[in-house]
């Protein structure tokens, strides 16, 4: 008996990683052997980033806010408690936003947590 070999599969796997690595330099987007290998440690780092994408934005809107506080003699920490002592549920991204967009509104916050 024959030896049974589905290429239609093969083929079409092949071709899904190819147009994944379209954009690539070199032989990392044509060459299978290494743009399966380029494909897959991109997916490695997509998704490795996605996680630290979060991480990064709410370190950066950690410290717009600290900058913004402590323009008023206050630090981030004291800011942050006396929120929510105060009851004010606003979020770090729309506080940083505020501290770099609008500091009238900041300003007001600020002086209701004081």
């Amino acid at each position: 008996m024959p030896r049974s070999v589905n290429s239609v599969a093969k083929r079409a796997r092949r071709k899904k990683v190819l147009k994944q690595a379209k954009g690539y330099f070199g032989r990392r987007k044509n060459v299978w052997t290494v743009a399966k290998n380029a494909v897959e440690k991109g997916m490695q780092y997509s998704y490795r980033d996605r996680k630290q994408k979060k991480r990064e934005f709410r370190a950066l809107w950690i410290q717009r806010i600290n900058a913004g506080v402590r323009e008023y003699d206050l630090s981030y920490s004291k800011f942050m408690h006396g929120l929510s002592e105060k009851g004010i549920e606003i979020n770090r991204k729309v506080l940083a936003d505020l501290a770099m967009n609008n500091p009238e509104a900041f300003k007001a916050i600020v002086d209701q947590v004081k």
